[in-house]
C-alpha cells in the first residue's frame, strides 16, 4: 500500500533531522578540533609570551647593569683624567697638547706661566701665534739670532715627523728644553723641561775644568821652566867634566871630575824620571806615531850606554833579526825610552860579562802590522822570583847588599811598564838569582808601506869579503847580516891568517885589541893588500886611533851603516884636494855652554861660527854658507824656533837645499819636540849635550866632500 502523504512527510522530516544531526555532529567535531587547535596555539603563544617576557626582563637587567657599569667607567675616566691633569698641573715643567692644526687644546700652569702678562694664550691659540708672542714680547733670548730665523726654525721643527729637541733661554735667564712628540692623529704633545740647574751645573763644571786645565798648564809650564833652568847649568857641569876627563888629569883630579860628571848625570836621570812619572800619573803621556827606523833606534840606544859599556869592559851585542823590516809607525821617542831604561838597567847592574839586546818579530801581511819581541839579556846578578812584581812598582828597588851601592829613583821600570801597556803591549822578566836576567816586552806596530820604505842595494863587484873578528858574538851577528845581503864572506881569526888569502874586495877587521900594538895588524893588511879597502869595526869609546887610510864602522852598527860603508868602499875615497872643512853655525846664549860646545868640537875638522841669539844666527846664515846648524831653543831677542823658520825662508828664497838644523834644548815637556820640528828643525838634542851624540850627528849629516873626523 502506498505510504501516506503524512507518512512520507514524516519520513522526509526524519531524514532531514538525521541529516541535520549528522551535519551538527560534523560541525561539532570540526568545532572541537578547531577549539583544540586554538587552545594549542593559545598555549604556544602563551609560552612564547612568557619566554619573550623573560628575555625582555633579562635584557632590561643587562641594560641596567651596562648603564651602571658605563656610568662607573665614565666616573673612573673622569677621575683619572682629573688626576692626570692635577699631576700635570703640579709638575714644575710645562706640558701642552696641540691638535693636528697646531691649535692649543690644553696646557698646564707652568707652560702658560711663561706668557703671563704678555698676552692671552689658552685653548684654541695657534702655535704660530705663540711664537709671534715670544718674539714680540721678548719672552725668549734669541742670542743675536734674527727673529725671522728663529721663528722659521721653531715652526720648521714641527713640520718634521721626528721632532728634534731644542734648548731655549727665556728673558729671565731660565733655560728650557723643548721635547715634542707627534701624536697618532697628527697633533703634538710638547714637554718644556726646566734645565736651568743643569746648565748652571755644566757652567760650574766647565769653570772647574778650565781652572783645572789652567792649573795643569801652570804645572806644565813650571815643570818646563824648572827642567830648562836645571838642565841649562847641568849642561855646563856635565860637559865641562867630560872635557876635563879628556885632558890627562892625575888620578885624584880624574876622580873629582868623574864624581862631578856622574853626580850631574844622576841628577838629570832623577829629573827625567820625575817629569815622566808625573805625566804618566796624570795621564798626560800622549803617543806620537810617526814613521821611524827601528834598527837605527836600537843602535842609538847602544850608543847611549856605550861609555859605561867601555868603562866596565862589557861585551855589548845587538841582534836585530835581519828578516825583520826596519821601518815602522810608532812613537820612536817612547820606544827609545823603554829600551834605554831596560838596557841601562842591565849595564848598570852588571860589573862583568855581557849584555845582549835581541829583536825578533812576526809580520802579518794582511794587517800590515808586526808583533815585535824585545829582550835584554845580561849575565849579571839576577833577580829573586819573589821580587819580579816588586821591581816593576813605583820607587821600588831590590834592597840587598849586592844592589845597595846602585843609586836611582826606582821609577825606570815603573815608567817602562806603563809605557808598554799604553802601547797595548806586555812586559816581563825571567831571571834566576845569581845567573843573570832577561827583561822583555812585546808591542805590535804598523808597517811603513813598501812605497814609503827605503830600499838599499849592495853595490856590484863584491865577490870576496874577509871578516877578521875575534869576538864570537860579533862574528855571528856580522856573518848573518852579510850572508843575508848575499856577500861571500871568509871569517878569519886574525890578520896573519888573511895574508894567505888572495886579494879580497874589502876587509872588515874588528875589536880594538887588534890595534893595541901600534896598528900592526892594519899595517900588515895594508902591506899585503895595498889596493883593498879596509874597514875597522870599533866601539864609539875605543881609545884607538885608526889610520887615515882605514874606514871605520862603529859597533853596534845599523844595516844602513853597512850599506854606506860598502858603497864608499866601492867608490873609493875622494882625492884630498876635494876635501873641505865642515861649516857649522851654532846659536847659544849661555857663555858656559858656548865654551862646552866649542871644546867638544876641538878635535873635529870644522869651522865653527857662534851666535848669541836667534837674530844673530839668522844674520850669520844670510851672509854665509853652512853645512849644519845647531840651534838653542830658549834665547833672548829671538828664540830658536823663530830663527829656524827665518832660516828656512832664506833657503826658499835662495832655492837651496835645506840645511840640517839641530835643536839644542833644555825643555823636556810634552809637545816640545813636535813644536820644534814644525818650526823646521830636523833633529832634536836634549841638554846636557853629549860629545859622542854630537859627533855622531856631525858624522851622519856631513856632506860627502867633507871629512870632519880626519886625524
Amino acid at each position: 500500500m502506498e505510504p501516506t502523504l503524512a507518512h512520507q512527510d514524516l519520513l522526509q522530516e526524519r531524514r532531514a533531522r538525521l541529516a541535520a544531526e549528522r551535519l551538527l555532529e560534523q560541525k561539532q567535531a570540526e568545532l572541537t578540533a578547531a577549539n583544540r587547535k586554538l587552545s594549542a596555539h593559545a598555549l604556544d603563544l602563551s609560552g612564547q609570551i612568557v619566554d619573550q617576557r623573560r628575555v625582555v626582563q633579562e635584557l632590561e637587567g643587562q641594560n641596567t647593569r651596562v648603564v651602571k657599569d658605563l656610568a662607573a667607567a665614565n666616573h673612573k675616566v673622569v677621575a683619572v683624567e682629573r688626576l692626570l691633569w692635577d699631576a700635570i698641573d703640579t709638575i714644575r715643567d710645562g706640558f701642552a697638547l696641540f691638535d693636528a692644526k697646531l691649535n692649543l687644546i690644553a696646557a698646564n700652569p707652568p707652560y702658560l706661566a711663561a706668557f703671563e702678562g704678555a698676552g692671552a694664550v689658552g685653548p684654541g691659540t695657534n702655535y704660530a701665534s705663540i711664537l709671534d708672542l715670544c718674539i714680540d714680547e721678548g719672552i725668549v733670548d734669541l742670542h743675536g739670532q734674527a727673529p725671522e730665523d728663529w721663528y722659521d726654525m721653531m715652526l720648521g721643527r714641527w713640520a718634521l715627523e721626528q721632532i728634534e729637541p731644542v734648548t731655549v733661554r727665556f728673558w729671565n735667564g731660565v733655560y728650557v728644553k723643548m721635547m715634542d712628540r707627534r701624536t697618532s692623529d697628527g697633533g703634538v704633545v710638547s714637554m718644556v723641561l726646566n734645565i736651568t740647574e743643569n746648565i748652571l751645573r755644566e757652567d760650574e763644571l766647565r769653570d772647574a775644568r778650565d781652572k783645572a786645565q789652567a792649573a795643569d798648564r801652570a804645572k806644565s809650564a813650571f815643570l818646563a821652566k824648572m827642567s830648562h833652568e836645571l838642565r841649562t847649568p847641568m849642561n855646563g857641569v856635565v860637559g865641562m867634566a867630560d872635557l876635563l876627563l879628556e885632558n890627562g888629569l892625575d888620578e885624584e883630579s880624574t876622580l873629582y871630575a868623574q864624581t862631578i860628571r856622574n853626580s850631574g848625570e844622576a841628577l838629570l836621570d832623577i829629573i827625567n824620571d820625575v817629569l815622566d812619572f808625573s805625566k804618566i800619573e796624570a795621564d798626560k803621556i800622549q803617543l806620537k806615531p810617526q814613521p821611524f827606523d827601528l834598527e837605527r833606534l836600537v843602535q842609538d840606544v847602544g850608543l847611549i850606554v856605550d861609555p859605561t859599556v867601555q868603562q866596565k869592559g862589557l861585551d855589548f851585542q845587538i841582534d836585530y833579526d835581519q828578516f825583520l823590516p826596519t821601518e815602522f809607525i810608532g812613537d820612536p821617542g817612547r820606544i827609545r825610552q823603554i829600551l834605554t831604561n831596560l838596557v841601562g838597567n842591565a849595564v848598570k847592574f852588571i860589573e862583568a860579562g855581557y849584555v845582549m839586546v835581541r829583536i825578533v818579530g812576526m809580520t802579518d801581511p794582511d794587517a800590515q802590522t808586526c808583533q815585535l819581541h824585545f829582550t835584554v839579556e845580561d849575565s849579571g846578578l839576577g833577580v829573586d822570583e819573589g821580587m819580579v812584581d816588586h821591581i816593576f812598582g813605583e820607587f821600588n828597588q831590590i834592597e840587598d847588599e849586592a844592589n845597595r851601592k846602585y843609586e836611582g829613583t826606582g821609577l825606570g821600570l815603573a815608567i817602562t811598564r806603563k809605557l808598554v801597556e799604553q802601547m797595548g803591549g806586555d812586559v816581563w822578566l825571567s831571571s834566576v838569582k845569581g845567573d843573570g836576567a832577561c827583561f822583555g816586552f812585546k808591542i805590535t806596530l804598523p808597517l811603513v808601506s813598501e812605497a814609503e820604505a827605503t830600499s838599499n842595494m849592495v853595490p856590484d863587484g863584491f865577490e870576496k869579503v874577509i871578516v877578521i873578528e875575534p869576538n864570537a858574538m860579533d862574528l855571528d851577528i856580522l856573518t848573518r847580516q852579510m850572508a843575508l845581503l848575499g856577500l861571500p864572506i871568509i871569517a878569519l881569526p886574525n890578520a896573519m891568517a888573511a895574508t894567505t888569502q888572495s886579494a879580497p874586495d874589502v876587509i872588515f877587521i874588528g875589536h880594538h885589541r887588534e890595534f893595541c900594538d901600534g896598528n900592526s895588524a892594519i899595517d900588515l893588511l895594508r902591506n899585503t893588500f895595498p889596493k883593498t879597502p879596509i874597514v875597522a869595526m870599533v866601539a864609539p869609546a875605543d881609545p884607538v886611533k885608526v889610520p887615515d887610510t882605514v874606514a871605520t864602522l862603529q859597533k853596534p852598527f845599523h844595516r844602513q851603516d853597512l850599506f854606506d860603508c860598502l858603497n864608499k868602499a866601492a867608490q873609493g875615497a875622494p882625492p884630498d884636494s876635494q876635501i873641505r872643512r865642515l861649516q857649522i853655525l851654532a846659536a847659544e846664549d849661555n857663555r858656559t855652554n858656548q865654551l862646552v860646545f866649542r871644546k867638544m868640537l876641538k878635535d873635529v875638522s870644522v869651522d865653527l861660527t857662534l851666535a848669541v841669539n836667534g837674530l844673530e844666527a839668522v844674520a850669520e846664515f844670510e851672509k854665509g854658507r853652512f853645512d849644519v846648524v845647531f840651534m838653542d831653543i830658549s834665547m833672548p831677542e829671538m828664540d830658536g824656533m823663530e830663527a829656524s823658520r827665518r832660516i828656512r825662508q832664506i833657503e826658499q828664497s835662495r832655492g837651496s837645499v835645506p840645511v840640517p838644523i839641530i835643536a839644542m834644548t833644555a825643555h823636556a815637556m810634552k809637545g816640545d819636540e813636535e813644536r820644534i820640528r814644525k818650526a823646521g828643525l830636523s833633529h832634536y838634542l836634549t841638554k846636557p849635550l853629549k860629545k859622542p851624540k854630537i859627533h855622531e850627528l856631525i858624522s851622519e849629516l856631513a856632506p860627502p866632500d867633507t871629512d870632519p873626523f880626519q886625524s
